[in-house]
């Protein structure tokens, strides 16, 4: 892959289909360096980023975008997010031991998608649809068709060092419209997992579409960041008392220990810290100092 961490719009310059096409591996392998997640896992997450990436392409404000899968069977639930700067972070909670074989509806038996936008100012919204295909390429293909009436075609593929997808999009058109996407997305749909992991994007297109006009937009570059801080960790202190933490501190030693799931950073927090959340003005800063 010599397109790793990267997004990249596509332009089919003679025909009303968009596109976009996305490979992590840097950011991918940092997601699972937090965590010893069994190798299927490690390959559905890396689908879930894959895809998360590619559909962040749509969003046009401060926000994020976050995808998540919950079933009732082992694994209970598949998160991964992206924000409006291509930061990316997963996670996964399971019970047990999982098999290698199991497809993506096994992890999830009697299993939903939702896709939800979080802009930080405005509306939030959430689209919600039944785990009914076999793998999440799938899954993602008929929440379009049902909820936006767009046919759509994903490809995803990840092998625990990659990922990487491809998607595109019908366009509203006259005339010829259904004709081309019959014809673009019959094509798409003949790439192997190897070639979307091993292709760079402009062979990858050539290998597809070379009897189509098409080019990439300039890349835009993926990372694993994830966002928490003291700061956020001491807010979500707030939601108990000042009482209950203190008691709190009283059977754990002097500390409470906030940590975040998706990096396993840890912030302590001592009586000194407890009582200055609730002073007023006092807060804590990013370095634990009292204001």
């Amino acid at each position: 892959m010599s397109n790793p961490d990267q997004i990249q719009r596509i332009l089919f310059e003679q025909i009303d289909v968009r596109g976009v096409v996305v490979g992590l591996e840097t950011s991918y392998q940092e997601v699972l360096a937090r965590h010893d997640y069994p190798p299927v896992l490690q390959r559905v997450l890396g689908e879930m980023l894959a895809a998360v990436g590619m559909l962040s392409a749509t969003l046009k404000f401060e926000g994020r975008l976050l995808l998540q899968a919950e079933g009732e069977g082992q694994v209970k639930m598949l998160m991964a997010e992206c924000n409006r700067h291509q930061d990316l972070r997963a996670i996964a909670r399971y019970d047990g031991e999982l098999g290698e074989d199991l497809s993506f509806d096994q992890l999830l038996q009697n299993g939903r998608i939702a896709l939800t936008i979080e802009p930080e100012k405005g509306q939030r919204y959430q689209g919600v649809v039944p785990l009914e295909n076999e793998t999440l390429a799938q899954c993602l293909q008929a929440y379009f068709e049902q909820s936006e009436q767009l046919g759509t075609s994903i490809q995803l593929a990840a092998d625990g060092q990659r990922a990487a997808g491809l998607m595109l999009q019908v366009m509203p058109a006259e005339g010829r419209g259904d004709e081309d996407w019959n014809r673009v997305s019959m094509l798409a749909s003949t790439l192997k997992d190897e070639e979307l992991l091993q292709l760079d994007n402009e062979a990858l297109l050539f290998r597809l579409f070379h009897e189509e006009v098409c080019r990439l937009y300039e890349p835009q570059p993926l990372r694993f960041r994830c966002d928490c801080s003291r700061e956020r960790s001491a807010e979500a202190l707030k939601f108990m008392t000042e009482e209950e933490l203190l008691e709190i501190l009283k059977e754990q030693n002097g500390i409470i220990d906030v940590g975040c799931q998706f990096c396993n950073q840890t912030y302590n927090f001592d009586e000194t810290d407890i009582r200055a959340l609730f002073s007023e003005p006092g807060y804590l800063d990013e370095d634990g100092r009292m204001h």
